[in-house]
């Protein structure tokens, strides 16, 4: 693939260079296609962290 800006596409869910869909339906920009590919992950990763911080704050 060419060089980026990469974005992880929403409602495709694939890895879409800049001439993409919309930047509302996507995540990015990344610098490399591997950082768009994982970017869904990560976002749930820290999703479930934050949930996981809120429910113990919530207990104290």
């Amino acid at each position: 693939m060419a060089d980026g800006p990469w974005y992880w596409c929403l409602d495709h869910a694939e890895v879409e260079p800049e001439a993409g869909c919309p930047n509302d339906r996507r995540m990015g920009p990344y610098e490399t296609v591997a950082e768009a590919e994982t970017a869904i992950s990560r976002a749930r990763a820290r999703t479930e962290a934050m949930d996981r911080a809120d429910a113990e704050w919530d207990e104290d």
